[in-house]
């Protein structure tokens, strides 16, 4: 291995809490990010290969998430959660890295997700038909 190739310590979560009502999945992080991630977008962007595929271009766009719920969440390790959908699917396998991605990216997921299911003949299909704010910044700045 070269010494040029430095690893980079990926913040760890410091907060987890499923809001079953609100249906969002609340996580601080030890960099003092904190994100507010509706089950919605968590379902749709699986990691899991149902919704990723097996390589590019074999991705299945999710429709009728709207109402999706979590049913359980279970840890995975020290790096990750496994959530349990309320319509059966609980094969992705979320690790802190990639939440943290899916909060540090999330208005332009949404955005995207927004344009795949217009393109596919399936507008206001989502419960998010504007881009939902970005939750960022130190702690204790949750509203309920």
């Amino acid at each position: 291995m070269t010494a040029s190739k430095k690893q980079i310590q990926a913040p760890a979560p410091t907060a987890l809490n499923a809001r079953t009502q609100s249906r969002v999945l609340e996580i601080s992080f030890d960099d003092g990010k904190d994100f507010v991630l509706p089950f919605e977008l968590l379902r749709v962007y699986s990691p899991s290969a149902e919704v990723r595929g097996h390589g590019v271009g074999q991705e299945t766009l999710q429709t009728g998430k709207r109402e999706v719920g979590l049913a359980g969440l279970e840890p995975v390790g020290n790096y990750a959660v496994k959530p349990l959908f309320s319509d059966g699917h609980e094969s992705g396998i979320f690790s802190w890295d990639y939440l943290y991605w899916l909060g540090d990216n999330q208005e332009s997921l949404w955005l995207d997700y927004l344009d795949r299911l217009h393109a596919a003949g399936h507008p206001g299909e989502t419960g998010r038909d504007t881009v939902a704010p970005v939750k960022s910044g130190g702690s204790c700045g949750h509203k309920h």
